[in-house]
């Protein structure tokens, strides 16, 4: 399970701009800015606001992506955001992708206690009933000891409150879904997608669904004639 929302591109001008710096090109630039990225077949709940790139330039720009990443420097100030949930055997491939990327997560560590389990906080659509019976069982377990960590009464059976918080802690299966917002650029982007595109993970085949369905993607990101 993957969601993807509040989608944000911005950075498009001063790309371009820069682009243009090597060979003093500015006077070539065609691109008409404060334009809406319009895509109706998408999951993504937000509109992108974007510069309608010129023809002029999304062809130096699709020459450019297309030479390497060293010629491609200017898809690094193409910034995206967005707000991921996914579960934590999902981010930890994610985590690979360290340079060009910035994550602010909810916290297990602080708020694991706050609220109370359910299925759903879960990634469980490929259980079968012995999974899901497994998984059910764990979540009692785990709101078991949510409800003695939330308690007053600390000590029971030789155990402090923060016994009771290592056990949620050491407990939570990688299903778990987390939630985290991200920033990266095309270029990190660039790099994701050829590695990603044929994961066995769903979560991977939908989050490059959701590089596919970016502001000229084609062009710059996936380079698919």
């Amino acid at each position: 399970m993957i969601k993807i929302e509040k989608v944000e591109t911005f950075g498009w001008e001063s790309a371009i701009r820069g682009m243009r710096n090597p060979m003093n090109s500015w006077d070539k630039s065609d691109t008409q800015y404060g334009s809406y990225y319009e895509n109706k077949d998408t999951f993504i709940a937000y509109p992108f606001e974007f510069p309608s790139i010129g023809e002029n330039d999304l062809k130096l720009m699709n020459q450019l992506s297309k030479a390497g990443n060293d010629h491609a420097k200017f898809l690094r100030m193409i910034n995206v955001t967005f707000d991921i949930t996914a579960p934590l055997y999902w981010w930890k491939e994610f985590d690979t992708y360290k340079i060009g990327t910035v994550a602010n997560s909810c916290s297990t560590m602080h708020k694991i206690a706050d609220k109370e389990f359910a299925l759903d906080d879960f990634s469980h659509e490929h259980l079968d009933y012995d999974g899901i019976a497994c998984l059910t069982e764990l979540i009692e377990f785990l709101n078991f000891y949510r409800d003695k960590y939330n308690s007053d009464f600390l000590i029971w059976h030789g155990m402090n409150k923060k016994d009771f918080w290592w056990q949620m802690i050491q407990l939570l299966p990688s299903s778990y879904n987390q939630k985290r917002t991200i920033q990266l650029n095309y270029q990190v982007l660039k790099n994701i997608y050829p590695a990603r595109k044929y994961h066995k993970l769903d979560e991977w085949k939908d989050f490059c669904d959701f590089i596919k369905r970016l502001p000229y993607s084609n062009e710059l990101i996936i380079l698919e004639e």
